[in-house]
């Protein structure tokens, strides 16, 4: 597959600045930029999915009229939170 090339973007040289700043050792611009774009995308494709989950169950609700409690949702919230940190070991 042949690659593509992002389109290049004019900044202040201040914020070029504060880029450079970041970059870890050996890392390079380009490294940078393709990784913070990749992140960006694997966040907005999670809000999309969020959103959609959302409005399925807003309008399972309002069909059925069934909900969950929210102390319910909260103790559950709260159970994966305490696995997850007694598997990390805090």
């Amino acid at each position: 597959m042949k690659t593509a090339v992002i389109p290049q973007i004019r900044v202040e040289p201040e914020l070029r600045a504060d880029l450079e700043s970041v970059l870890k050792r050996g890392e390079t611009l380009t490294e940078f930029v393709e990784a913070t774009v990749r992140n960006a995308i694997a966040y907005r494709r999670m809000q999309t999915e969020f959103h959609a989950r959302a409005q399925a169950a807003s309008e399972q609700y309002h069909h059925t009229g069934v909900s969950v409690p929210v102390d319910a949702v909260l103790d559950r919230l709260q159970a994966k939170l305490d696995a997850k940190r007694k598997k990390l070991g805090r």
